[in-house]
């Protein structure tokens, strides 16, 4: 499986957070799962973080790679075909970031791991 973590998903990861479901946490640590994190990801959290909303053990530079690597983690970059999925999506859900994880989901074929139930209702592979 591909999977795609949802930028909470990404922090709950690296936290060992108890607000990762069992299900969520098996399909990130099964060995033959390919696991990605988005730059529209990666840019939510530097976007919080620079407007003291998220608090950081060390700049966003450094912290994200640093926590990818750790963790096995692979980059997605932003790419036009997904930017332009966005307005081909209904307006279910308001926020930019998550509708741009929702298209590269579709374009990508893969499936986003995310608690989110408004994203439930977009036509990607969404598992929780």
């Amino acid at each position: 499986m591909r999977l795609l973590l949802d930028t909470c998903t990404f922090l709950w990861v690296i936290t060992g957070s108890s607000r990762l479901s069992v299900r969520a946490r098996e399909l990130f640590q099964a060995p033959d799962h390919e696991v990605f994190l988005s730059s529209a990801s990666a840019w939510e959290i530097a976007t919080k973080h620079s407007l003291g909303r998220l608090p950081l053990p060390q700049s966003p530079e450094r912290f994200i790679p640093a926590m990818r690597e750790h963790h096995g983690i692979e980059s997605l970059p932003i790419d036009e075909e997904s930017v332009l999925q966005t307005t081909r999506l209904p307006a279910l859900h308001r926020d930019p970031f998550d509708r741009l994880l929702v298209c590269q989901a579709i374009v990508h074929g893969l499936t986003l791991l995310t608690p989110d139930p408004l994203i439930t209702q977009y036509p990607a592979r969404v598992v929780w």
